[in-house]
């Protein structure tokens, strides 16, 4: 049980950075795009009461812990856009969309430069104090590369109403656009169904092993 407080610990701070920046890159692009919504609903800050879901950021993610699944993602509460605000509504769909994935992989890059970095500052492992506190602290790094990578990948799943979804309806022809849109309302069971299944991790676990081992090279743990 301590060994599963100390990981929640350790993997709590990456996680709530990853879910709330994917949201605010959200709000953030759809702003400059036209749509203030998030913006004026006071949603583009990084106050994690602002952002946080219960179920999403943090009962999902301790599941996952606790059940030792072998990639953990989670969520914040979804940012508001109002796409026909937007100058190019379907156009812009898509970058609004992308906005949180390119923003969790550029948490990793940071995360694994940082990684990377303490690794290499050898004579600060000499000091047993400090080796108290890096290794914890490499551990985290670690882990926010992982959660990073895996929130990027799973939020690419092109099933609406995730981002990979919106991506999808915004460069599909707006026949075949409107056709896609229906599948939202099932989207959540169709995900279910393919955890339950084990076919999403069959799916996106070998992308994320790729992108982990590209990120830390010789470090990686999965």
């Amino acid at each position: 049980m301590s060994s599963v407080i100390q990981q929640i610990s350790i993997m709590a701070i990456p996680l709530l950075l990853g879910v709330i920046l994917h949201e605010v890159a959200h709000g953030w692009v759809a702003n400059k795009l036209g749509d203030p919504t998030a913006r004026l609903m006071g949603r583009l800050t990084l106050n994690p009461i602002s952002h946080i879901d219960h179920i999403g950021s943090i009962l999902i993610p301790g599941i996952l812990i606790v059940t030792q699944a072998p990639f953990l993602f989670g969520y914040a509460k979804p940012v508001p856009v109002n796409f026909r605000n937007l100058r190019n509504p379907k156009k812009d769909m898509v970058w609004v969309a992308l906005a949180g994935a390119v923003v969790n992989l550029l948490l990793a890059l940071g995360f694994s430069l940082l990684h990377r970095l303490l690794l290499a500052a050898e004579p600060l492992w000499e000091w047993p104090f400090l080796r108290l506190i890096l290794q914890p602290l490499i551990l985290m790094l670690r882990y926010g590369v992982v959660i990073n990578v895996a929130l990027a990948i799973f939020n690419l799943i092109p099933i609406p109403p995730l981002d990979g979804g919106r991506v999808m309806v915004g460069l599909l022809p707006f026949k075949a656009a409107y056709q896609y849109s229906k599948i939202e309302p099932y989207g959540f069971f169709i995900l279910i169904g393919l955890l339950v299944t084990h076919i999403l991790d069959w799916l996106i676990s070998p992308l994320i092993y790729f992108f982990v081992s590209l990120f830390l090279g010789g470090s990686m743990f999965l």
